[in-house]
């Protein structure tokens, strides 16, 4: 049934390609439609038939570049995907609507390679209906067309939405793990049989890895695996009685995940893997999570992050929600042993500032106050089915060819600091927990040009003698060591946090501001964009997640000098992942705490003291309504050491005691720290 309803709608495209039906001016973007969904039926059909994995190397490569090549940096600009383009070709009425469909159409190129034909079947029948609509006498208004878009969204949401809580628990059929323990992975035409766009960098990438030694690679997989088994040791949350892991990665570190597999299934754990979303039903806005290959075009990706503009409404969050909760149900016993997700990350790209484009889909703001209560409610929802207080995770990062010309050594220097000994990094960040725990709280002043001055509040412990405000945290849930955190508390947390430049869930800030007051985010600002109004909004949309305000939730000192000696040493301080910037100097987390929705869970340090600063005036609303305690985001900024005059903890009785002056570790019994400088 599916399958002839495929070959029907397909056929009916392939008519298109010849037709002169639709208005001269439209002509040109349903033949360019045609065209592309011609080459999916084309693919399908090679790989149905086996050839596909026959194809040479060159071959392949041939393949990829014609299935992305229009939304390349180099073509997009001239590119129906690009919204901008769209509008001017298509007229304001139109431009943004044929630019989402385009766009969402893009994603038969995966479904091709997974053999998900449904879901090529629907998405070329959304086409062929819209494409009806222009063969009329009369123009469509452009709010038939939404309407159109509206119920392919809503209708399929029990397709796309419930597919994929089944992907993110359900071990069975895993595509991409059966595709890693199968292929030889020292034939690199493996990177080719995902379906992703692949670059230099994965193809680089694995063939660096294919060098290695065997127990180099072992070593990898190793600290990454450990380090999400010893994250519910140092919980206490029991690992033995789940069943599943999410690993997620990028392409081309197959080698290492292959042996993270096998680790993990001595843990008595399977692996689900699934891919980093292509539908505008189920992926949240421009980031990805799962696995995925090169990103062919950052703006492409950003200019359509808030697609879902074009339905999203109660009706539909309330339809969304209870797929969502229908599925959970279905697949309630494989979520409960659902362990949560080891992600491995890579970084080196060049740093992303998006351009600002008024032609985009953008979501009203009555949609943003929408878009926060479903993300509450969906978060309450899989908390509901995955409880946080009996998962974990972890995340370890590794770089990329485009870092530069001394990627080997970089490569061997990020294995060196991945792999530091915990146990020093243990002792002397207990000396500092020491100092801290002695505060009422902690000042943080920044070096001439860095304007930070910020008062950072902390709990009163009742008995400092087995009780402690922060985790020693080395190397588990977040590799590489090492790093002291706590959660703040709020009231009396205030001043400016300040920031020449950093990098921020892939995006770049420059002359980042914040002003915080009792704890909330007062005011922030940056110098991106020439107009005020338009940094304030990148702001608001992409650390803030489009809320009015947000708590800090974690203040933390970063110990890790080795890491951030060898940033410098090569260049690539802009480059670092924020897994290892944060370890590069104090950090502030906006947003939720590191604990959210497991603060009731005890947590001890290595010296048996217990971590009881996990709460903050906000987290502990959840005792009475959990919907206002989580924001579901947290982000970390960090101040590198040379923009740094001082930290110091205060006690209740003035005591001043330095931890941190003029970028240097001054705190007795933490020299060890200085020795990388």
């Amino acid at each position: 049934m599916i399958e002839e309803r495929y070959e029907l709608v397909s056929e009916r495209i392939r008519e298109i390609g010849k037709e002169q039906a639709v208005p001269e001016k439209f002509r040109d973007y349903f033949w360019k439609m045609s065209e592309f969904a011609g080459m999916i039926q084309e693919l399908k059909s090679c790989i149905d038939r086996g050839e596909y994995e026959k194809l040479s190397l060159s071959e392949l490569e041939g393949w990829n570049k014609r299935l992305y090549k229009d939304i390349l940096p180099e073509h997009y600009e001239e590119s129906y995907a690009d919204p901008v383009y769209a509008v001017k070709m298509l007229g304001e009425e139109y431009g943004q609507l044929l630019s989402f469909l385009y766009t969402e159409l893009r994603g038969a190129i995966v479904y091709a390679f997974e053999g998900r034909t449904e879901y090529m079947a629907i998405l070329f029948e959304l086409f062929v209906q819209v494409y009806n609509q222009f063969e009329e006498p009369e123009l469509p208004g452009a709010g038939s067309i939404r309407e159109t878009i509206y119920w392919y969204a809503s209708d399929y949401c029990d397709v796309f939405a419930a597919d994929r809580i089944k992907e993110q628990v359900d071990p069975q059929g895993c595509f991409a793990a059966k595709l890693i323990e199968k292929s030889d992975l020292s034939d690199l035409r493996y990177l080719y049989f995902f379906g992703e766009y692949i670059s230099e960098n994965e193809r680089k990438t694995a063939e660096y890895l294919n060098h290695l030694p065997e127990e180099l690679i072992q070593k990898m997989a190793d600290v990454y695996t450990e380090g999400y088994r010893v994250g519910f040791v140092n919980t206490g949350k029991d690992l033995s009685i789940k069943a599943t892991v999410n690993m997620r990665f990028v392409l081309g570190f197959e080698r290492v995940v292959r042996k993270a597999i096998e680790n993990f299934r001595k843990l008595g754990l399977k692996p689900v893997i699934y891919r980093s979303s292509v539908s505008v039903v189920t992926k949240r806005q421009h980031m990805r999570t799962g696995f995925f290959g090169a990103v062919p075009n950052k703006q492409y990706d950003y200019d359509h992050k808030d697609d879902q503009a074009l339905f999203f409404d109660k009706q539909y969050v309330e339809r969304k929600l209870e797929v969502m909760r229908t599925a959970f149900e279905q697949y309630k016993d494989l979520a409960r042993r659902h362990a949560g997700p080891a992600c491995m990350e890579t970084f080196g790209e060049k740093p992303f500032s998006p351009k600002q484009k008024e032609e985009r889909i953008k979501l009203t703001e009555k949609q943003e106050e929408l878009s926060l209560l479903y993300d509450s409610r969906s978060g309450q929802l899989t908390n509901t089915y995955i409880p946080g207080d009996e998962r974990s995770f972890t995340i370890i990062a590794w770089p990329v060819p485009e870092i530069g010309s001394h990627y080997e050594e970089i490569f061997q220097e990020i294995i060196k600091i991945n792999t530091l000994d915990a146990k020093t990094y243990e002792r002397v960040q207990q000396t500092i927990i020491d100092a801290l725990d002695r505060g009422k709280y902690v000042h943080i002043f920044g070096a001439e040009g860095n304007r930070t001055d910020l008062k950072v509040q902390l709990s009163k412990l009742k008995d400092p003698s087995k009780e402690t405000n922060f985790e020693n945290c080395v190397a588990d849930v977040n590799i590489p060591v090492g790093e002291v955190f706590t959660s703040p508390v709020l009231k009396g947390t205030e001043g400016v946090l300040h920031v020449s430049h950093v990098y921020l869930n892939e995006l770049r800030y420059q002359d980042l501001e914040i002003t915080f007051c009792d704890g909330m985010i007062a005011d922030y600002n940056c110098k991106n964009f020439e107009e005020e109004a338009q940094n304030k909004t990148y702001i608001r949309d992409n650390v803030l997640h489009k809320h009015k305000t947000l708590p800090l939730g974690e203040f933390a000192i970063g110990t890790n000098t080795t890491a951030y000696v060898a940033a410098g040493k090569y260049g690539i301080e802009d480059k670092l992942p924020i897994l290892i910037a944060e370890k590069m100097g104090p950090h502030f987390a906006v947003g939720d705490t590191c604990y959210s929705w497991s603060e009731d869970n005890k947590v001890y340090n290595p010296n048996g003291k217990e971590i009881v600063a996990k709460d903050n005036s906000v987290s502990i609303l959840r005792k009475e309504d959990v919907s206002k305690a989580y924001f579901h985001c947290h982000t970390d900024i960090t101040i590198p050491y040379e923009e740094l005059k001082s930290i110091t903890v205060v006690t209740e009785a003035g005591e001043k005691i330095e931890i941190l002056r003029d970028g240097r570790f001054v705190l007795e019994g933490t020299e060890e720290l200085n020795k990388p400088f």
